[in-house]
């Protein structure tokens, strides 16, 4: 099961797959938004938000595209709830963290536990985990590779602290939003990519040119997150 991953057609928008939520998974939800609603600019500063997504260039038959207004993105009639996602094209990992994000890394094959050991935490997150000493934590979700023990010992060698995080809460994560921006970029592009070499570059192009202050934007409005979770009682939000 991929569990917090997205799917974003170049030049489409298809219906946001939330995940099915059990009363357990609100109440975790709930208990997550209550303890951090609080939490100042400089305490959310030292997170590291992450997240795999994937484009492609093609639809599927399973998939449904819809037009919508801005806004309306949750409304119950524009939500799918799917477990599984699918498609060719490319699979990418990012960070975002107030002031700066990692390189976009992009890989043609489902992640994996050493994947993610030996390229996202070696080659990213522990330079940022360097950087800015004790008080870095580093969020991701609980899919099966995150969760390996090699990664587990790998971030314990690495003196790396893991944000705690609710099970199916990719809605909760900031990162959600870029993944969007990046994804209208390159709809955007004129001539748009038309081949899976194309997306790449234009994936690894566009990434770099969103702007930070738009980034910072969203890790700063988590208290309003945190705040309209509550209000949902631990369910899908507008956010």
């Amino acid at each position: 099961m991929l569990v917090g991953l997205s799917t974003h057609e170049c030049g489409k928008w298809n219906t946001f797959r939330c995940v099915p939520l059990t009363a357990t998974h609100c109440r975790l939800r709930l208990a997550w938004s209550r303890e951090h609603a609080l939490w100042t600019p400089q305490q959310w500063s030292c997170v590291m938000f992450s997240d795999e997504s994937r484009f492609s260039l093609q639809s599927d038959s399973r998939r449904t595209f819809i037009w919508r207004a801005p806004g309306t993105r949750y409304h119950q009639e524009n939500t799918i709830e799917r477990h599984r996602y699918g498609g060719a094209g490319w699979l990418v990992w990012g960070g975002i963290i107030l002031g700066s994000r990692t390189d976009l890394h992009v890989q043609s094959v489902t992640m994996t536990g050493h994947i993610y050991q030996d390229v996202i935490l070696e080659q990213h997150v522990r330079l940022f985990r360097g950087a800015m000493g004790a008080e870095f934590l580093f969020m991701d979700d609980n899919a099966r590779p995150h969760r390996a023990n090699i990664v587990d010992e790998c971030l314990q060698s690495e003196d790396i602290t893991s944000m705690d995080w609710p099970a199916y809460s990719p809605d909760l994560n900031p990162i959600e939003h870029v993944w969007d921006m990046l994804g209208r970029r390159i709809a955007a592009r004129q001539p748009p990519p038309t081949c899976l070499p194309e997306l790449r570059r234009a994936l690894l192009d566009e990434w770099c040119n969103i702007p930070q202050d738009q980034i910072d934007n969203l890790i700063l409005s988590m208290p309003r997150h945190c705040k309209a979770y509550i209000a949902s009682s631990g369910r899908h939000t507008p956010y």
